[in-house]
């Protein structure tokens, strides 16, 4: 069931029903990675500034998984401190490539803090160099983040954002989330204008331009 202070939006385009979560769309929070940031691991880990990219990352589909490998390959060695793994085993977790692996702990892509090339994530890193937006090299589940997109049986679709439960199904065994602690709201404009780019590329520019006009 969608929560009743959600506000439904439709697309004029293709007909989609959204249910979004205002009220974190017109909330404060911002980013933090890098500026006390703990992690989604067990335990509190600042220090490791892995963010939320301690575990591998699950691709939408078959279509997202190649297109990430496809990329991996494009990777130069001085900006992915992984290369000579991804080199010798892959990207992949697993025969269906179904998620990136991990490496020492973390995500393959995820450069470590003191690495020349640059720390976080490889693919984010490239975009940026390439003048391209990290939400084209990127998996989906990492560039949506915070934000959380789901289809319901009905053939609407929710967009709220990430909870601690979708984490670690529903055993609430991480320590920190970044959408239920107050840290991270501290921004200086609120999520619609912050993750304008993020927004767009999941509702479509027409619902984005909507829910700017009812709630921005």
């Amino acid at each position: 069931m969608v929560d009743q202070s959600f506000e439904r939006f439709d697309d004029p385009v293709d007909g989609t029903v959204w249910q979004i979560d205002a009220e974190f769309l017109t909330s404060n929070w911002t980013c933090i990675w890098g500026k006390g940031c703990k992690g989604i691991l067990p335990e509190d880990a600042e220090h490791l500034n892995q963010g939320c990219c301690s575990h591998g990352a699950q691709f939408l589909d078959v279509e997202e998984s190649m297109n990430t490998g496809a990329l991996a390959m494009m990777l130069e060695p001085e900006r992915f401190q992984y290369y000579d793994e991804a080199q010798a085993g892959g990207i992949y977790a697993d025969e269906e490539r179904t998620l990136t692996r991990t490496v020492d702990g973390a995500c393959i892509f995820h450069n470590r803090p003191g690495f020349a090339g640059g720390e976080g994530c490889a693919l984010h890193l490239a975009a940026l160099d390439e003048d391209e937006s990290p939400t084209t090299w990127k998996p989906s589940v990492c560039w949506q983040l915070p934000l959380r997109a789901e289809d319901q049986p009905d053939g609407s679709r929710v967009l709220r954002h990430w909870a601690r439960t979708d984490w670690d199904d529903e055993k609430s065994t991480i320590a920190w989330c970044c959408t239920e602690e107050p840290e991270p709201y501290v921004g200086e404009t609120s999520v619609i204008e912050s993750l304008e780019e993020e927004l767009t590329a999941i509702v479509g520019p027409e619902v984005y331009v909507a829910i700017r006009k009812r709630l921005g």
